[in-house]
């Protein structure tokens, strides 16, 4: 399952005057993906650049259960090895082919098909009539650690919003059929960005020390930050101190709220729910935002620079754990205090409290994993 939410809109049964219109706003707000007649592919790609799904006519995935058991056309067998979507994905399958299974789920035999297809496909889309929770939560669960990514209709972004939290994880999207293609710029990008809520505590500084001159990563993001706002970065894996973006201005310096001086170079960045070393990082790749409160959203890395520079260690405690970070020395590198507001990394003293993210399991290869790991 991904840790990015992806946005599918709905065309599938619109004229083309307004799929149109809905297109173009899915492409503007950064959508994943269109639902659209076979016929109205060439119109898509027309249009721009963007993931076309269809059940017919060589889209770029081909989506099994329109027309057909899914949606409940055809009648749906109670061997499901006799299930026709089942042949038809995994002959689609067998080809290369990238493939989604389409399910309404009218029942418990339904529920029992999107379980199976979802073993077998790319994406699952699941559609609820008098549902609104249980069967999804369901899929979830018994999908979790699979490839597949769970795809949920929804009418609107309260809809939205219940899937994509659906047992802490959620859905991995939604496919948003939304009538009125004003709407879909707003709900895209407030689904879009959004990643949730990470726990931050505070920790209490017990060290700050030169650390000689190492390189140091600056990330400059496509997003305008705002104070309080910045990413989390540490030495260890399970420590990961919030650094402030450069959103405030100084008698020196001209604020640059798309830019978070990050550390060095070795040092990990918490995205999604992995961690990445700052050093493997480039333009176009994806960073996590965090507000002072936790709140979490996407943002794409427009640029990185590596430079040389005078360098500090920093290191606080929480419970009863040494955490640590290493970060350039100068005054335009803030941390977030515990009462939400800055604390330039110049300025930092024993007995500070700062916001953190710690957690007590171990990390391999950026995962979270349940063994034990000493980083010091």
């Amino acid at each position: 399952m991904s840790d990015n939410k992806l946005v599918w809109i709905d065309i599938f049964n619109d004229p083309w005057v307004k799929a149109k219109e809905k297109v173009t706003n899915a492409l503007e707000s950064g959508a994943y993906a269109v639902l659209v007649r076979g016929d109205n592919i060439p119109r898509v790609r027309e249009l721009g650049k963007i993931t076309a799904a269809s059940n017919t006519d060589a889209p770029d995935i081909f989506v099994i259960g329109i027309g057909s058991e899914g949606d409940g056309t055809l009648f749906l067998p109670d061997d499901l090895e006799r299930s026709e979507d089942i042949a038809r994905i995994r002959e689609l399958k067998s080809k290369g082919h990238i493939v989604a299974e389409y399910v309404r789920l009218e029942g418990k035999q339904y529920e029992r098909l999107a379980a199976m297809a979802g073993k077998l496909c790319d994406y699952l889309i699941v559609e609820g009539t008098d549902w609104k929770v249980i069967p999804l939560e369901n899929l979830i669960a018994e999908l979790s650690g699979s490839d597949v990514k769970i795809i949920a209709k929804a009418r609107n972004i309260d809809e939205a919003s219940v899937a994509l939290q659906t047992l802490e994880k959620g859905a991995d999207g939604v496919l948003l059929e939304e009538e009125d293609p004003s709407k879909i710029r707003e709900i895209t990008r407030a689904i879009s960005s959004k990643q949730g809520r990470i726990e931050l505590v505070p920790a209490m500084v017990t060290a700050v020390k030169d650390a000689g001159t190492g390189d140091r990563v600056c990330i400059d993001t496509c997003s305008l930050m705002v104070p309080g706002e910045g990413m989390l970065i540490g030495n260890q894996s399970s420590g990961l101190f919030l650094i402030q973006s450069e959103s405030e201005e100084g008698p020196y310096v001209a604020a640059r709220p798309f830019r978070v001086n990050a550390g060095a170079v070795h040092e990990y960045l918490l995205v999604g729910e992995k961690t990445r070393y700052l050093s493997e990082l480039s333009s176009g790749d994806t960073a996590l935002i965090v507000d002072k409160d936790g709140n979490a959203r996407n943002a794409t890395i427009g640029r990185v620079k590596i430079e040389r520079r005078p360098l500090l260690y920093v290191e606080a405690e929480v419970d009863g754990s040494k955490i640590t970070a290493i970060l350039q020395n100068a005054e335009t590198i803030k941390l977030v205090g515990a009462d939400g507001g800055s604390i330039p990394v110049t300025q930092l003293k024993e007995g500070d409290t700062v916001m953190v993210r710690f957690e007590a399991v171990a990390r391999h290869f950026g995962m979270k994993i349940e063994e034990t790991i000493i980083e010091k």
